[in-house]
């Protein structure tokens, strides 16, 4: 059963509109059709970017997009934000489109199967498919997802920053290319973890005892 996060913790910073330059958006009421707010308090760290389409079921067109990247490249540059979660502001919808993730989860098969055939899959069969990590009964007002994934963001928060962002390159450039190209990328990045603070940290508090307090340098 999923936790229930307390009243008082579900009052986060208001979302933020980010408008592409040059983009009208078709969200709700003219909304943006991508939001962003930073959680505050045990969750400080963590933010969330809301996708606001209904009409069109989340589709990835080009205004969405548009303001994604521009969100995006906003984030980044913020240092404070460790872990990013997505979200959808259309009940009962994640999201529609993105095609080309389907050659790399599935398989080329199965992958022209679903499109070909526009099947639509349950949460269950995603994940017995291997498309998402997780999939939980819903609850009573719809989030049982967003619950989920609010779990898995505090266990990434206190994780040291620098690892985790050099852990994902080293995994998203690595399924890329060759096997022999994939580990030079792991040591490429494990080198830049060496001289940080944090991985010192990390090896002073394992000594210790204690739980590491990693600062992101």
């Amino acid at each position: 059963m999923l936790r229930v996060v307390p009243r008082a913790l579900r009052l986060p910073r208001p979302w933020r509109p980010f408008r592409a330059r040059g983009c009208a958006s078709d969200g709700a009421a003219g909304s943006p059709e991508i939001q962003v707010r930073a959680l505050a308090g045990p969750d400080q760290g963590i933010s969330e970017i809301l996708m606001n389409r209904p009409r069109a079921r989340n589709a990835l067109g080009n205004v969405l997009v548009s303001e994604l990247l521009d969100a995006l490249a906003r984030l980044r540059e913020e240092r404070q934000v460790r872990v990013l979660i997505f979200r959808s502001g259309v009940k009962g919808v994640f999201c529609a489109g993105g095609t080309q993730r389907l050659p790399r989860c599935l398989g080329v098969a199965l992958a022209k199967e679903l499109i070909f055939t526009g099947r639509r899959l349950s949460g269950e069969q995603a994940h017995s498919l291997g498309l998402v990590n997780h999939a939980v009964a819903q609850n009573e007002e719809g989030d049982a997802a967003y619950h989920r994934a609010r779990e898995l963001a505090r266990e990434i928060l206190p994780q040291a920053p620098i690892a985790v962002r050099l852990g994902k390159v080293a995994i998203d450039r690595g399924i890329e290319v060759d096997i022999a190209s994939g580990m030079a990328i792991e040591g490429i990045c494990y080198a830049q973890n060496i001289p940080t603070r944090d991985r010192l940290e990390g090896m002073a508090a394992f000594r210790e005892k204690r739980p590491p307090r990693f600062v992101g340098e």
